[in-house]
């Protein structure tokens, strides 16, 4: 197995003025499952393409172990990659397609057969082998493609959005079973996708990118409760972090009656740019929902409530008067909208106002000028 580093690695596309991936610094340890994740457009299969080969790179350079790849060939760099689209050929069975790559390699007959009987034994495909690809589901097409991956028993796993053809429930599944066959296998491997929660429930590290620029590299743990900055806080969670931007008056920000302690340190980390203000972030389960009339409550209007079974939310406006001058909330629902965590057992209707509360030490402070996260 290998390590992977890309070492100020930057591709700038020619005609543009902006680098596509900007000098990414990121290591990679061996068998680790790295998830890069972003908004379309971020940079993340890019960095893949790199990393593959399929991606020139301007500056910088890419290492799989101790070995500099930057300018090796794709077929040299002893990587596997599964694509969006599964890449089958329709006319070949599925043990054909699974050891196509070894054949072309010259490996012996034998040894084909013998690593494609242990990857579908894997993948539960074994009674797959002889079909076309016509014949198969889509989530069988895609663990044909992860078999094809699996036969070359390469160093290092390169997946672009393998999920991204499936139906929801599929996703879910197959998700499960990528993670627990990397974990049993060890084999290190990048895997690019847009979804957060796919990258919450598969990584054993995330790195998130936008505009191609790394924004915070750590564990799914470290996503959710110590974004490094207002863009990975409301990326990173689903549903979305709620965000506010408030003056702050002798330790306080306010919004309408509501009242929101600032620490000391935090309001002797502003500087000139950040003009007063603060960002606060406060998740949708860390609001309480409380009495009409209680202390430093924000009153919300329900515009719809998603009902999910063990988990209700309600995506509500802030009611007329919450809301003050220099003051602006937005979510996930959008601008002076609220996410709230609701008990499934006890759904507001549509139409009706509630009151919520931030719940004490539950608020994350960033920067109002640079939306960077204050240290306290």
């Amino acid at each position: 197995m290998a390590t992977v580093t890309f070492d100020q690695a930057t591709r700038l596309y020619p005609g543009s003025e902006r680098p596509a991936v900007d000098a990414l610094n990121l290591h990679v340890g061996d068998g680790e499952f790295l998830v890069l994740v972003g908004p379309s457009g971020c940079g993340k299969s890019t960095s893949l393409r790199m990393l593959a080969g399929l991606e020139d790179v301007n500056a910088g350079r890419i290492l799989i172990g101790d070995r500099d790849v930057t300018d090796v060939q794709p077929k040299d760099r002893d990587i596997a990659m599964v694509f969006q689209n599964y890449a089958l050929y329709p006319h070949m069975t599925v043990a054909d397609n699974m050891g196509f790559a070894l054949k072309i390699a010259g490996t012996p007959k034998a040894e084909i057969r013998t690593r494609v009987e242990e990857a579908a034994k894997i993948l539960d495909l074994t009674q797959y082998l002889d079909r076309k690809p016509k014949a198969l589901s889509g989530g069988q097409r895609q663990r044909v493609a992860m078999g094809r991956a699996i036969v070359r028993q390469p160093q290092v796993f390169l997946m672009d959005e393998p999920l991204s053809n499936l139906d929801a429930k599929l996703r879910v599944q197959t998700r499960t079973q990528i993670a627990s066959l990397q974990r049993r296998l060890g084999v290190t491997t990048v895997y690019v996708t847009h979804d957060q929660t796919e990258a919450l429930t598969m990584g054993d590290r995330i790195a998130v990118l936008k505009d191609g620029l790394l924004q915070q590299v750590g564990t799914p743990r470290d996503m959710y409760d110590t974004p490094a900055n207002v863009f990975v806080a409301g990326f990173i969670g689903s549903p979305a972090m709620n965000i506010g931007t408030f003056p702050v008056q002798n330790g306080v920000a306010t919004l309408g009656n509501a009242s929101i302690n600032v620490p000391r340190d935090a309001i002797s980390a502003l500087g000139n740019e950040d003009g007063g203000k603060i960002t606060i972030g406060f998740r949708p389960e860390s609001l309480d929902v409380v009495p009409a009339g209680s202390p430093d409550s924000i009153p919300v209007v329900v515009n719809i409530v998603e009902e999910l079974g063990s988990d209700a939310f309600v995506y509500g406006s802030l009611a007329r008067g919450a809301v003050t001058s220099g003051v602006h909330v937005q979510s996930g629902a959008g601008d002076e909208q609220v996410i709230v965590r609701v008990d499934p057992r006890q759904v507001p209707g549509k139409g009706e106002t509630i009151n919520v509360r931030i719940r004490a030490g539950e608020s994350h402070l960033f920067h109002a000028g640079s939306g960077e996260r204050i240290a306290v």
